[in-house]
């Protein structure tokens, strides 16, 4: 049975990636590896093994350009709206809570936020399969 493990993105700076990721979800670095050309860091909290890795291109000179083809990330939350309020008081800019319901029933409570390289990211309330 195959176990996934981790989710990688291209990120312009670091630190900042690093400082937003730790701030937002409680992820710190696992692990890093510094290469001649580029660095990996590996963030994770112990909420599960499964891991946010960071790739940092040292010759690159321009923020990335998402293309359309991305989707976004997701992280489940005990407590969405005090999550919600927090990311607002950090400054993370979130969008608007959204309830999604399906047949009547409520299928999922979420918001979205972006990283500093503007990776989509969904912050979704532990509920039914999002657990």
């Amino acid at each position: 049975m195959a176990k996934a493990i981790h989710s990688m993105i291209r990120v312009f700076d670091e630190d900042r990636s690093v400082d937003f990721y730790r701030q937002a979800f409680g992820l710190d670095v696992a692990d890093r590896l510094d290469f001649e050309t580029f660095t990996l860091v590996y963030l994770r909290n112990a909420e599960a093994d499964f891991e946010v890795e960071l790739t940092i291109n040292k010759d690159r000179t321009e923020p990335y350009a998402l293309g359309d083809g991305y989707g976004h990330i997701a992280f489940c939350v005990g407590d969405l709206d005090a999550e919600h309020a927090r990311f607002e008081e950090a400054g993370f800019n979130p969008r608007k809570i959204v309830e999604f319901n399906r047949d009547g029933a409520l299928l999922a409570r979420f918001f979205f936020v972006e990283d500093p390289d503007g990776y989509k990211i969904e912050v979704l309330q532990r509920h039914g399969r999002y657990q």
